[in-house]
């Protein structure tokens, strides 16, 4: 299990939403940045879509402060493409379609209404260095993180 202080595990995965190609992410390309990595179950659901909605809008905040925001789902990049696209989405949206992330982060959910394996509601602030500085895990798909404590934590690595 993961916890404060430890280094963030690094990952490459596919995106589409920004650019219209199929690209490579990967978390060690942000070293030198600070980093809020958002993990969410599902691409065109409530919960999901107005949290991602509400941090694209809020964007400034989080670059202003020399952060940048990746989400990540276990949806297909042509998914969360469409739907990145359908709600004007500005923060790149990474699959993790083969699961292999929400495991090392601990985040998935082993069993959630019928499905397996997607991934629980979470946040985490990484830091310059590659280490995390804040997690927030949630059972609970229909809340969302604390974005104040979120906000919090960048403002005082900035």
């Amino acid at each position: 299990m993961l916890k404060i202080g430890d280094l963030a595990p690094d990952f490459t995965l596919k995106s589409k939403n920004l650019t219209g190609e199929i690209v490579d992410i990967s978390l060690h390309n942000y070293k030198g940045k600070n980093v809020v990595l958002l993990f969410f179950p599902l691409a065109f659901t409530g919960v999901c879509t107005e949290e991602m909605c509400s941090v694209s809008q809020g964007l400034d905040f989080y670059s202003n402060l020399n952060a940048d925001v990746l989400a990540i789902s276990v949806d297909s990049v042509f998914t969360q493409e469409e739907w990145a696209k359908k709600n004007q989405l500005k923060i790149p949206v990474l699959s993790d379609f083969n699961r292999e992330v929400i495991e090392k982060y601990g985040c998935d959910y082993k069993d959630f209404l019928w499905m397996k394996g997607v991934a629980k509601r979470s946040a985490f602030v990484i830091d310059k260095e590659g280490k995390i500085q804040y997690m927030e895990i949630l059972e609970d798909a229909g809340k969302l993180p604390d974005f104040g404590k979120i906000q919090n934590c960048i403002k005082n690595l900035a």
